[in-house]
C-alpha cells in the first residue's frame, strides 16, 4: 500500500461555485447549500479515517478553488505549486503555497509549464501523469526533476484530466474506465473495468486503506469490495455538476 497519509488540506466551496467552470450538462443546476454539506461530510470522512485536515476560507473570487488538487503536487517533503492552464485558475495557487511552506519545500512551475494535480497519479515508487488537455510535458518535466521522481506519461490530449478516467487504490491495483487498460503505464497490474454507465466511479480516492467512492456505483461498488477492502461511499452531485470530483477536494501529503 502506498505511504499512509497524515494531513489533507482542503478549500470549501464559496458562492462563485455557482459559476466554476464546467461542461457537465447540469452545471446550471448546482445547489452551493448542498455542496457544502456534501464537502463538510467528505472532510468529516477524512478525519474519520486519522487524516489531519487543515481548511482554507472560501474565496468569493475564485469559482473553482474548492478543487485544491489542481495547484500543487505533493511528494517526499517537496511540493510542485502548478501553473493551471485556465488563466483564471492561476489566482488560486498563491494561497495554497502559503498554506504548504510551512510544513514543505516549495516551488512553483515556470512557463512554459501547465501542469494540474488532476492529472497526477501517486505511487510508492513513481507518479503517472497524463499529458492532457491542461498539463504540457515541460510541466511533467518540471515536475519530475523538482520532486526528484520517476514519471510514466499517459497521453491523451482530448482529456481534461487523467484522474477523471483512472486511479490507484495501491501500486498494483487500479480502478478505471476500458479506455485506458492497456496502457504501458499500468499494464501486469490488476485493474478494475468501471462500466460505461458508472464512468464517474473511476475517481476514487484510498486514504489509510480504505477507498472512497462517489455514491450511485453499485456495480463499481462491489467489484472494490470484491478485492476484499473497506469502502465508504459519499455523495458528489453537485462536485460532479461541476466536473470535480473525491481527488480533487484535497492535497493530501
Amino acid at each position: 500500500m502506498r505511504v499512509t497519509q497524515k494531513r489533507a488540506l482542503v478549500r470549501p466551496p464559496s458562492a462563485a461555485f455557482r459559476r466554476c467552470m464546467s461542461t457537465h450538462p447540469l452545471r446550471d443546476t448546482v445547489n452551493i447549500e448542498l455542496a457544502r454539506e456534501q464537502h463538510d461530510r467528505y472532510v468529516k470522512t477524512l478525519r474519520d479515517l486519522g487524516v489531519d485536515v487543515m481548511k482554507l476560507e472560501p474565496d468569493p473570487t475564485l469559482p473553482d478553488a474548492c478543487f485544491v488538487e489542481d495547484t500543487a503536487v505533493v511528494r517526499g517533503g517537496r511540493a510542485l505549486l502548478t501553473r493551471p492552464r485556465p488563466v483564471s485558475r492561476r489566482a488560486e495557487v498563491s494561497e495554497v503555497g502559503r498554506a504548504l511552506e510551512e510544513y514543505l519545500e516549495c516551488k512553483i512551475a515556470e512557463p512554459p509549464a501547465t501542469i494540474e494535480g488532476g492529472d497526477v497519479i501517486h505511487l510508492s515508487d513513481r507518479l503517472i501523469v497524463g499529458l492532457s488537455e491542461r498539463t504540457n510535458i515541460e510541466g511533467i518535466r518540471q515536475l519530475s526533476e523538482w520532486l526528484r521522481v520517476r514519471v510514466d506519461i499517459i497521453v491523451d490530449p482530448k482529456m481534461m484530466h487523467l484522474k477523471s478516467h483512472l486511479t490507484a487504490i495501491d501500486d498494483d491495483l487500479f480502478v478505471g474506465t476500458e479506455r485506458f487498460r492497456n496502457e504501458s503505464a499500468v499494464r501486469g497490474s490488476r485493474y478494475i473495468v468501471v462500466p460505461p454507465e458508472e464512468s464517474y466511479a473511476a475517481n476514487t480516492l484510498t486514504i489509510n486503506r480504505t477507498v472512497i467512492l462517489p455514491t450511485g456505483h453499485p456495480n463499481t461498488l462491489r467489484m472494490i469490495r470484491d478485492w476484499h477492502l473497506d469502502v465508504i461511499t459519499i455523495d458528489m452531485s453537485e462536485f460532479q455538476k461541476c466536473d470535480g470530483a473525491l481527488t480533487c477536494l484535497s492535497i493530501l501529503f
